[in-house]
């Protein structure tokens, strides 16, 4: 048996760790979370709330062997060392471990790393400490928080709407793209013009009338301003100026979910799915090492011993004028800075040297991650800006050039973020200091409403207005999705109608709890806790004391909204059909449920692909209540023959098994034959 025993979340990062210590120590996992709130109590809650919030836990399904197994390895060990994440989570999981583990204050050390390599790991074990108590009670208030809000609000929306949940971060979002909704339903477009100047090498665009700004209304006042227009422009002024650059901060998981989207086209689950991994450890060729540090962190901060190495990879690659210096951000009341930005574990390994290793996506946004670290210790970039002024009439028109001169951090990040250069004639040349158009135009224009957000744009509103934390907005983001809330219509979220009856019915009753500064304050609250601050069952117990009034008020009081009915009767039973809500939509069903659990079928809406070759059905296209699609037959559940990829209708030449097909490949449903 192992002197030591070393206990983390992902058996991935368990093998990769392990490889770095010696024979006298073994890694296991626990494969994250062992134990949640127990779902018992006073309306399943798992607290007791006449005794301060006391909690009841209950191992998580499936988790007992991990437990029993886990038993079995600390059993007789010198010392356990609990390796969970560097947050708040991660504490609250070494705490599970320990309690659910008997493990004894003698026979445990904490332990935390930023990175998974070998110097950062044998660093870690020579700074071992004991619990941090305070961080475990803000993980757990937030947990017990989310419990009470998340299953006493969804059994309000569940009795009286279509909605089937409601939370103290994802109401919040959901709000914010409703309201956002609002805005543009109410907006009304004006009407402006516009006048440019065009000239040989460079456009002019109206601006100022007597060197006061100037509005143009309507096609009447563009008329009448050109009818007082020639063609020959005054030069009255040509300002040059040399202006900075300057590179933005490294990642934090926010502005990295927001660039993989905008950049890279990847879901905020699908980069921190890659980031995981990226971390956890990747097989190069003569070690396994985790590439990035931690990936969930609102810090901006970088260790010195980064910044020292990638000084030094800077001036030998890049030449002495190329340094940087080291970017403080603005300190925020609520960032966890437990821990460093995002950022290579080595400059060393750049994203060539590591591209044999690494799927396309993961080269992808370790390519990013890379270059916006190792940008923001380079030097900014320069350029020349010009500002030139013309006047014709009295009415001032303004042409603006900018011509890059020393490109400095671009040098390395100017594939995500471009200069775009306007290069303007040398106005010295024009000795008469008059110049003279080829045309003068007008343009209409109307305004328009503020755009719908995106999910990177919805990260960034959260994260400045500080809703939820960097580990939440995915989660967020897939639960409003997942309840029919919003529909995701050209890469933007659009609430639907049963995302419009949450947030009113919510709003009627609880807007002083569902809104964003609410949410914002009570982050700041939990991170009192987190310092030692504030005693955690407090701000529960002010809490839950206004929150029972209120979801009383809303039980007693709040209308149950009726389904609209269709005006047909349920062959089954006579009852009236309805027009019901479900995840993927609105489906028609009897009124009678759940005594009679008629659903109508909508014939056209089934789309059959072939025969079925077990049964006499058909092979139809489907859905998996997470709205994947697969193909099975309609006979189901007397015949289970299902697929994921398209089949063909054409037999295996081999087996005789149905051929499928996906993205333009044939392959056998059941051998390895493939065309």
């Amino acid at each position: 048996m192992a002197k030591n025993i070393v206990i983390v979340e992902s058996p991935s990062k368990s093998k990769t760790i392990e490889k770095f210590l010696g024979k006298d120590y073994k890694v296991v996992s626990s494969k994250g979370h062992i134990r949640d709130l127990a779902i018992k109590g006073k309306f399943g809650l798992g607290v007791d709330t006449e005794d301060n919030f006391k909690p009841t836990y209950a191992t998580i399904k499936g988790k007992k062997k991990v437990i029993d197994d886990l038993k079995k390895e600390v059993k007789g060990a010198d010392k356990v060392y609990l390796a969970s994440d560097p947050d708040r989570e991660g504490e609250a999981i070494s705490w599970h471990l320990y309690d659910a583990l008997g493990l004894k204050e003698n026979e445990y050390e904490r332990i935390v790393f930023n990175e998974i390599t070998k110097g950062a790991i044998e660093e870690s074990f020579k700074k071992p400490r004991k619990i941090n108590q305070d961080l475990v009670n803000s993980q757990e208030t937030r947990r017990i928080l989310d419990r009470i809000i998340g299953f006493r609000l969804s059994k309000l929306m569940q009795s009286k709407t279509e909605g089937k949940s409601a939370g103290r971060v994802q109401s919040v979002a959901l709000k914010l793209i409703v309201d956002r909704e609002r805005e543009i339903e109410a907006f009304n477009a004006e009407e402006y013009w516009t006048i440019t100047a065009n000239f040989k090498d460079f456009d002019a665009e109206l601006f100022n009338y007597n060197n006061k700004a100037i509005k143009i209304n309507n096609e009447i006042e563009a008329n009448d301003i050109l009818s007082k227009l020639g063609k020959t422009f005054k030069i009255e002024d040509v300002d040059k100026k040399t202006k900075n650059k300057k590179s933005r901060m490294p990642f934090i998981t926010s502005t990295l979910q927001q660039e993989a989207s905008s950049k890279l086209g990847m879901s905020a689950k699908k980069s921190m799915s890659i980031a995981q991994k990226l971390y956890e450890g990747i097989d190069l060729e003569n070690e396994t090492v985790g590439l990035i540090s931690y990936m969930r962190t609102d810090s901006t901060r970088l260790s010195s011993e980064f910044i020292g190495s990638t000084f030094k990879y800077i001036e030998a690659k890049y030449g002495k004028e190329y340094l940087g210096n080291v970017k403080v951000g603005k300190s925020k009341d609520n960032v966890q800075d437990a821990h460093e930005a995002i950022r290579p574990t080595s400059i060393q390994r750049d994203p060539l040297s590591v591209k044999p290793y690494l799927s396309n996506d993961e080269y992808k946004l370790y390519r990013l991650i890379y270059y916006r670290a190792l940008a923001s210790l380079m030097a900014d970039a320069k350029t020349n800006n010009t500002t030139v002024i013309l006047d014709n009439n009295n009415y001032q028109f303004k042409a603006n050039g900018q011509v890059l001169i020393f490109d400095g951090y671009l040098k390395v990040y100017g594939d995500y973020e471009e200069t775009l250069e306007n290069i303007l004639p040398p106005f010295e040349d024009y000795k008469t200091n008059v110049i003279v158009s080829n045309d003068i135009i007008k343009e209409q224009h109307f305004t328009k409403p503020p755009a719908r957000y995106t999910e990177a744009r919805l990260i960034k509103e959260m994260e400045e207005l500080g809703i939820g934390r960097p580990s939440t907005y995915t989660k967020t983001m897939d639960t409003i999705k997942t309840r029919g809330y919003v529909e995701i219509v050209e890469k933007r979220f659009v609430p639907t109608k049963i995302g419009f009856e949450i947030t009113d019915k919510l709003q009627e009753y609880f807007s002083h709890i569902i809104n964003v500064l609410y949410t914002a304050n009570m982050e700041n609250d939990l991170d009192k806790i987190a310092d030692g601050d504030l005693v955690w069952y407090t701000l529960l117990n002010k809490f839950y004391k206004e929150f029972e009034v209120a979801l009383k008020e809303a039980f007693d009081n709040m209308e149950k909204k009726e389904p609209e009915k269709t005006g047909e009767e349920c062959p089954n039973c006579n009852h009236p059909l309805v027009i019901r809500n479900g995840k993927y939509g609105e489906f028609v069903a009897c009124s009678n449920f759940p005594e009679c659990k008629y659903i109508k079928v909508d014939e056209q809406a089934i789309v059959e692909i072939c025969d079925c070759p077990n049964c006499d059905g058909k092979i139809v296209e489907k859905k998996t209540r997470k709205g994947k699609i697969f193909y099975g037959c309609n006979n189901y559940p007397k015949c289970k023959t299902a697929y994921w990829d398209k089949p063909i209708d054409k037999e295996c030449p081999e087996c005789k098994s149905m051929l499928t097909e996906k993205n333009n490949k044939v392959k056998c449903s059941s051998c390895d034959y493939k065309e």
